[in-house]
């Protein structure tokens, strides 16, 4: 299903930037308060979204096995990005914790 492909892209654009701006937080944290707290909301609003396209996905699948059986290879490729992309939100999700 080519929408679950974009929809993985476009939740890899999201955590790339949560990713870019907790960094920018963590690093500001000292001589740039003000800035470093921008940063972090905007990390931490980079993940809603996110988690909204996860949503939705999850949505997306749940209607299709609805009235199909999902191919082995499908579900291999949905589970291996699933996977890898809520390692990746965990690990960011622990920076913005600690930035406090």
């Amino acid at each position: 299903m080519e929408i679950i492909k974009k929809i993985a892209s476009n939740i890899d654009e999201e955590l790339e930037d949560a990713q870019k701006y907790i960094d920018c937080a963590i690093k500001e944290k000292e001589k740039h308060p003000t800035l470093a707290e921008l940063y972090y909301k905007l990390s931490t609003e980079e993940m809603k979204h996110a988690d909204m396209l996860h949503d939705e996905v999850v949505r997306i699948i749940g209607e299709y096995k609805k009235s199909n059986e999902v191919p082995p290879a499908m579900q291999a490729v949905y589970d291996y990005i699933h996977e890898r992309e809520m390692e990746w939100a965990s690990k960011i999700k622990y920076k913005q914790d600690h930035f406090r």
